[in-house]
């Protein structure tokens, strides 16, 4: 299961229990809180007739007496009253009225008229001086035929001359129960569903970050030369996206230093076993022309190991250097006719000529210019190498490009992506001992520095090596 399944399935499992606790709490609270403040008017209620029909019970004309009357009178009033979404149209207080003995002298519904009712605990209570309430079901088999008795005393001649019950059958309130019910049940679905939006919100971001992290540290363990940069999350998984960003480092320093140091090794080898053979024939009695001809391999393989050596250190300060802006903006043209320059004489000593030309208007921006000035110099001096004698070598200046043609063979298809690997390069066309490739790595790194790339392809005839520098 995926991650943000997992999440997405806890964070669901928690809030429904947690909802599913709350509403049953709440649910199961309806009710009692309903019936006590039902309780509650009850009270008030009884007391308030209880001390309306004080005078009539004392005078001994309770049941034909004035309160008598009104109670009468109120269970005919008609009623239409909206309660929320409950319409009452009935009044169902019932009044009872029994004698200090607990016998029933008036009954609002003439059912119970005269029956001895000393035992209920509500009256036998109130009797007592005491608080008197009961619950009782008509019907024992039927919850909802629940009816609640509320009693008070009345009071007559300074003690308590009989009990005043009121009586509400719990079925009245029901409706506005089960109303609360259904909408706390509706509340607690939404809610239910605003916390799900919430926990898939909620894991969309996580997951999100940490599909961040994971594309990142694909990217470097593909060890790609671009890898994507490293993830801007919030928290722990910020903390963990540097740490991985300085591991990277780490891993790749320690690559580079080793693979650097097997390629340079191996290129090494040959002009140190060159120069060697070269010093132990020179210490030999050789003829003059023999003995020119191995100093003169002396000092090319001398030679050979210095621009090796010049390369890998330039190479390594670039690499370790972030560009400086110039204040005023760099003329590419003036870069490109500067490299031009320097390798007029290595150009001249090969038999090849250099061609410059500037397309449209000179464009100047924010650029290194002795950076520039190597790169398309190392561009240069390496069409001359891959030229015959004779030919041409081109170099075009096009807005934020510059591109170096040479009329040498190419290089096979397969080679076209490793040109500017370190220590990779190609036969020379006339069989003379391959460069270090250092000098196209070099490019690489300057353009990447400049926000740009280095793009090489096969012509006909030749090469063309175009370094293409980002806006500034």
């Amino acid at each position: 299961m995926r991650l943000g399944l997992r999440l997405l399935f806890a964070f669901f499992v928690v809030n429904g229990i947690a909802a599913f606790f709350v509403l049953r709490v709440f649910t199961a609270e309806i009710a009692p809180n309903v019936r006590d403040a039902m309780e509650d008017l009850m009270v008030d209620t009884a007391n308030l007739l209880a001390q309306l029909a004080s005078d009539d019970l004392a005078a001994g004309r309770l049941a034909d007496g004035r309160f008598a009357a009104q109670v009468r009178a109120y269970a005919e009033r008609p009623v239409q009253a909206r309660i929320f979404e409950l319409n009452k149209q009935t009044l169902d207080i019932e009044v009872r009225v029994t004698d200090a003995r607990g016998v029933v002298r008036f009954d609002s519904t003439g059912r119970e008229l005269g029956q001895d009712h000393s035992r209920w605990r509500d009256v036998a209570r109130t009797l007592r001086g005491e608080y008197g309430a009961r619950t009782s079901r008509t019907d024992e088999a039927d919850a909802a035929s629940a009816v609640m008795h509320v009693s008070a005393p009345i009071w007559a001649h300074g003690g308590i001359a009989g009990v005043l019950t009121v009586s509400k059958p719990m079925r009245t309130v029901q409706p506005i129960i089960e109303h609360a019910e259904r909408k706390l049940l509706q509340a607690g679905l939404w809610m239910l569903a605003l916390s799900l939006a919430v926990g898939v919100a909620v894991t969309l971001w996580a997951v999100s970050r940490v599909r961040r992290l994971r594309d990142y540290a694909h990217s470097v363990q593909a060890d790609d030369p671009r890898p994507l940069p490293v993830p801007r999350v919030p928290g722990e998984l910020g903390d963990l996206a540097q740490a991985m960003a300085r591991m990277r480092e780490r891993l790749q320093g320690h690559d580079r230093v080793e693979s650097t140091v097997r390629a340079l090794t191996h290129e090494l080898k040959s002009p140190v076993a060159a120069i060697r053979g070269a010093g132990e024939l020179l210490a030999e009695d050789l003829p003059g022309a023999d003995r020119r001809l191995f100093a003169h391999q002396v000092v090319a393989q001398s030679e050979r190991v210095q621009r090796l050596i010049e390369r890998l250190l330039e190479l390594s300060k670039l690499e370790h250097r972030s560009l400086d802006v110039p204040r005023a903006g760099t003329s590419l043209a003036a870069c490109a006719a500067q490299a031009v320059e320097q390798a007029g004489a290595r150009a001249a000593q090969r038999r090849v000529t250099l061609q410059l030309r500037e397309e449209g208007a000179a464009l100047r921006g924010p650029w290194d210019a002795e950076l520039l000035t190597l790169a398309l110099s190392c561009l240069i001096d390496n069409a001359i190498d891959f030229s015959p004698d004779g030919a041409v070598v081109r170099i075009g200046v096009a807005g934020r490009r510059v591109t170096v043609r040479d009329q040498g063979p190419g290089v096979p298809e397969w080679a076209l992506p490793r040109l500017g690997e370190r220590f990779f390069s190609t036969p020379r066309p006339g069989g003379e001992r391959s460069g270090s490739g250092l000098g196209l790595a070099i490019v690489r790194r300057i353009a990447a520095l400049h926000g740009g790339r280095l793009v090489i392809e096969n012509q006909s005839p030749g090469l063309s090596a175009t370094l293409e520098l980002g806006p500034g």
